[in-house]
C-alpha cells in the first residue's frame, strides 16, 4: 500500500503574473492535474484550484477568471501542481 507522500506528486514554479494564465491553461491541458495552488512571493496561500477529471469547457471559466484576477494584481508567483499518480 502506498503512502500519501507517495501517492502525491507536486512541481513548483516560479512564474511572472503575466505567465501565470497561460501556465494554468497549459497544467489543465495536460489532464493529469489534480490540484493547483497559487502563492504570492511572501509564500501566503492566494488560491487553491481542486481539478476533476470531469472539469473542462463552461465549468472551467469561473477557474480561468480567479486566475486571470490573480495574474492582473501579482508580479511574482509560485505556481505548485500537485499530480495524480501514475499507474
Amino acid at each position: 500500500m502506498a503512502t500519501p507522500d507517495q501517492e502525491r506528486r507536486t512541481e513548483q514554479f516560479r512564474i511572472s503574473g503575466d505567465e501565470l494564465l497561460a501556465k494554468v491553461r497549459e497544467l489543465v491541458h495536460e489532464g493529469n492535474v489534480r490540484r493547483i495552488i497559487i502563492r504570492n512571493d511572501q509564500g501566503h496561500t492566494l488560491v487553491e484550484l481542486p481539478l476533476t477529471v470531469g472539469v473542462i469547457g463552461a465549468a472551467l471559466l469561473p477557474v480561468l477568471a480567479a486566475v486571470g484576477a490573480i495574474a492582473a494584481i501579482a508580479t511574482d508567483c509560485e505556481l505548485v501542481v500537485e499530480r495524480r499518480p501514475e499507474a
